[in-house]
């Protein structure tokens, strides 16, 4: 099995490296990093119940990025209700989300959820992702990976796979 053009310097075709599951089997930061493996993770940890721990992740992510004061204060409340007050809807299990009053949603900053990301950050790393790397949901879409290995139409067939699973 030979790969071709793999190294002569071009900068590959757009899509991605078909082995996406061997990438995030490296790190849970590469998993979080692919939309891809963002939707496969979800779609697992709803099995299991706990993908409040992901969406509230994200949501932190995409709260570090803004930079309008006024939607960092909608997003900080946002976060709060849905994720981390006693009546939230999602609720995480973070320790300190007591502390988090609801002042600080007054003057938000865009590191105020770091600590309780990191913690659920480490949360999913030590306990669902390493479930997730061995469910039936991240072998059966590796074994696909392994039997398209590089067919002529390999986006085609990406997508025929993908259909699959979006039933």
């Amino acid at each position: 099995m030979e790969h071709i053009h793999s190294n002569d310097g071009s900068p590959g075709s757009s899509h991605q490296n078909p082995k996406s599951t061997a990438k995030w089997a490296a790190s849970l930061e590469n998993l979080l990093e692919d939309p891809e493996g963002v939707k496969r993770f979800r779609e697992f940890l709803k099995k299991e119940f706990s993908e409040e721990n992901v969406l509230f992740w994200l949501a932190c992510e995409d709260f570090k990025k803004t930079q309008d004061k006024k939607q960092m204060q909608e997003k900080a409340k946002e976060i709060y209700m849905t994720f981390l007050s006693s009546k939230a809807s999602s609720q995480v299990n973070v320790e300190g989300q007591s502390r988090l009053n609801e002042k600080i949603l007054e003057e938000p900053h865009p590191l105020m959820f770091q600590k309780l990301q990191d913690q659920i950050f480490n949360l999913m790393k030590y306990d669902s992702y390493s479930r997730f790397l061995k469910s039936d949901l991240f072998l059966k879409h590796k074994r696909t990976e392994e039997e398209e290995e590089d067919p002529p139409d390999a986006q085609t067939a990406a997508k025929r796979a993908s259909r699959i699973y979006n039933t």
